[in-house]
């Protein structure tokens, strides 16, 4: 079989240096996460089963000051360790990284699949399809693809609280925030504090989709 030239070969990319970051000012990782969600988890079911602190690290064969260390996150336990407390809770060893697990929350909707739902404020002609859900964290995150029919109505009285980012895959549309209006088209974002009145103005010919990412701290009240 003949080799393909150079220049049909499949390039190399150049690897990402091991402290390679992205962009984004969020914090980083705690780097003692999973030994805090363990050390949590232990101490719930230690409550549970109203022990003291001296009576599990005796039932698990461990000086109280490593138990205390096991709950406050300080150290990483060694299986053995592990194994030890989980048979004198008598539970399964998995069940000790019961919070770790829950706080890995992701939502996958496959393409065509987000959920269509009537939000307060949907004026005719708006169609939402919810594109994800995540059950915990500190935010709620509120992914939107939307659709605005060739005979939807303009509405700019959509108002709520958090942040909100629009990015607009086709069409094009006035958007009016506050006391400014923007002219979208394809490939702009706008993102605005969503408690400032907003919502499309104008709308040009065709069919336009934009996403609409709403976020706001959990228990606040989401709109339109």
């Amino acid at each position: 079989m003949a080799k393909r030239p150079a220049s049909a070969q499949m390039a190399t990319l150049p690897q990402p240096p091991e402290d390679y970051a992205t962009g984004s000012g969020a914090p980083s990782n705690d780097p003692r996460a999973l030994e805090k969600a363990l050390g949590l988890r232990v101490r719930q079911l230690r409550r549970q089963q109203d022990l003291s602190v001296a009576d599990l690290a005796a039932a698990a064969g461990l000086s109280t000051g490593m138990l205390s260390k096991i709950e406050n996150g300080q150290i990483s336990p060694s299986l053995t360790s592990l194994q030890s407390l989980a048979q004198a809770l008598q539970t399964p060893i998995s069940s000790l990284f019961a919070m770790a697990e829950e706080r890995q929350d992701c939502s996958f909707v496959a393409a065509g699949q987000g959920v269509k739902i009537e939000r307060r404020g949907t004026k005719a002609g708006h169609v939402y399809q919810l594109l994800g859900h995540l059950l915990s964290g500190d935010y709620a995150v509120e992914p939107y693809l939307i659709t605005l029919s060739e005979d939807a109505m303009p509405y700019t009285g959509f108002s709520h609280g958090g942040t909100e980012l629009l990015y607009m895959l086709e069409g094009e549309v006035s958007y009016r925030h506050g006391d400014r209006r923007y002219d979208l088209k394809p490939g702009d974002t706008l993102l605005f504090d969503s408690q400032a009145q907003h919502g499309p103005e104008a709308m040009g010919k065709g069919v336009i989709r934009y996403l609409s990412i709403i976020t706001y701290a959990r228990g606040g009240a989401s709109g339109g």
